[in-house]
């Protein structure tokens, strides 16, 4: 097992910026891991006794881990949905090359609840995976004077968990006082 090999390829999730950025033409936009780092801090504030918080924060610093081999792949790509997956999947299968099972299992585990919805916590990383975007997009609209509305458009009803709900209808009322200002 090679889990320098591993540490090295998952890496590039530090330098891969994320695409639906560079297609904005963002200036210096989010990489992967950023995004993946701070959806863990959304889950760390999340408070309904029924999550078990822990699994979820996991969950959020591995979803987009296969991301590391195969980019930041978006709905604008033209790739479906089932592809997308099935080079994901070959992807952490590649990384079980690499790891031991018993520290693989773990980490493929969170991300085939994610990718499945299979559970609460992998319904409310879903959740926490578009707002976390949401509040990207807003940054990026302060900072550089821009209108991303179809990020905010592409998510808009999408939300279920009710915290998530309260978080977004809070940066709905943020962003347009926002644009009323201007």
């Amino acid at each position: 097992m090679n889990t320098l090999r591993f540490l090295d390829l998952i890496e590039s999730l530090k330098t891969t910026k994320r695409t639906g950025w560079i297609n904005n033409e963002i200036e210096n936009p989010e990489s992967i891991a950023d995004h993946m780092h701070r959806m863990g801090i959304i889950a760390m504030l999340i408070k309904d006794p029924t999550i078990n918080k822990q699994r979820l924060i996991n969950m959020a610093i591995v979803h987009d881990l296969a991301e590391a081999t195969v980019g930041d792949i978006t709905p604008h790509d033209g790739v479906s949905k089932e592809d997308k997956h099935d080079r994901e999947r070959k992807a952490m299968e590649h990384f079980n090359t690499l790891l031991p099972t018993s520290e693989m299992k773990e980490i493929k585990e969170l991300w085939e609840e994610y990718e499945h919805c299979s559970t609460k916590e992998a319904l409310l990383c879903k959740d926490i995976d578009k707002f976390e975007m949401i509040v990207q997009a807003h940054e990026y609209e302060k900072r550089y004077g821009k209108n991303l509305n179809s990020f905010f458009d592409s998510t808009r009803g999408k939300f279920q968990h009710p915290e998530i709900k309260e978080m977004v209808n809070q940066l709905y009322q943020k962003r347009a006082e926002f644009f009323n200002k201007q």
